[in-house]
């Protein structure tokens, strides 16, 4: 089944419903995506010509293309989700110092 999906069209619903995300962009896209990241790049480094290292802004990061992994998301549900749960025991041990439960 999973050959049969990816020999739809890049953009079809059925491949992006099912998270397919790499035809989103078509070769055009990716090149302008490309020039951009360059563009980025050479300003930065025109920006920070004559600058000491220590000094210098950091280097541009470049952008997020489709289909590539962007490292760890902020707003993950996992994240949220552990984030939840750490509130919860930390507000849970706060009544139970009120309380006089832990000293």
């Amino acid at each position: 089944m999973g050959v049969y999906i990816r020999q739809f069209p890049p953009r079809a619903r059925t491949r992006i419903a099912i998270g397919d995300t790499d035809g989103l962009w078509s070769l055009q896209e990716h090149l302008q995506a490309l020039t951009v990241d360059e563009l980025r790049i050479a300003n930065w480094q025109r920006a920070n010509e004559g600058v000491k290292p220590s000094k210098q802004s950091k280097p541009p990061k470049p952008m997020a293309r489709p289909g590539q992994g962007r490292g760890r998301d902020k707003n993950s549900p996992e994240r949220i989700a552990k984030r939840k749960a750490a509130l919860a025991r930390a507000a849970e041990r706060r009544r139970a110092l009120a309380g006089g439960e832990i000293t």
